[in-house]
């Protein structure tokens, strides 16, 4: 009975489960990111993060040591000139399991297990979060906004005002056609002509005119 004991065994034996342990380390150091079933996932998780805070003290204890679990020199490598460096600062927490589902086939449940310092996204993400929860309780207590102490403004009388209507129609455009000279001024001769009035004969050459009837009346 396994009472206690809370090591996945993965169904293999001892010498298989740390030779697949190796091998997964030594991939996740050098690829930063690796895809396997999520039980896998977790027991790489407390395997590897030891060795990870070895690798921030480039001793040679610490070399070896490392060596011993993982066999691989290009591993041991990047871990102690790329990655030691890069997570010198943390404390702990060096690697991230994000689940992507159930695999096809057998329906196992899959993620990937990743280090935390060499994705990009996920610290520009972290870093707004902060910086936000920083702000808000940064905020004093009596930075509220103050109520609006204005009084109201008294409503001034509505004055109706007369509206005049525009009764000038819109002046259309007129043509003007020129006449000639030569034509306006017979015009106005023959109406000069029509409005004139007779000429009266005077009453000598009316008298001269019947005393010369009489004459040619006479008989001889």
């Amino acid at each position: 009975m396994r009472h206690g004991k809370k090591v996945n065994h993965l169904g293999r034996t001892a010498p298989h489960r740390k030779a697949l342990m190796a091998n997964m380390a030594s991939s996740l150091i050098i690829h930063k990111r690796i895809t396997t079933t999520l039980a896998k996932a977790k027991a790489l998780r407390t395997y590897v993060e030891p060795l990870i805070t070895k690798g921030k003290d480039a001793t040679t204890h610490n070399q070896r040591t490392v060596f011993a679990y993982l066999k691989d020199k290009e591993a041991v490598k990047e871990l102690f000139t790329v990655v030691g460096t890069k997570v010198a600062s943390r404390p702990g927490g060096y690697t991230r399991i994000l689940k992507v589902g159930n695999r096809m086939g057998d329906n196992a449940e899959m993620a990937f297990i990743e280090l935390v310092d060499f994705n990009e996204y996920f610290q520009g993400f972290g870093a707004d979060k902060k910086d936000a929860k920083k702000t808000r309780r940064g905020r004093s207590k009596t930075s509220a906004p103050a109520a609006k102490t204005t009084a109201p403004v008294a409503s001034a009388p509505v004055v109706e005002a007369e509206v005049i209507e525009d009764t000038s129609a819109p002046v259309e455009n007129v043509t003007v056609e020129e006449t000639p000279a030569a034509e306006v001024q017979a015009e106005e001769t023959a109406i000069a002509e029509e409005t004139s009035p007779a000429t009266e004969s005077s009453p000598e050459e009316s008298s001269t005119d019947e005393a010369s009837g009489e004459e040619e009346n006479k008989p001889e």
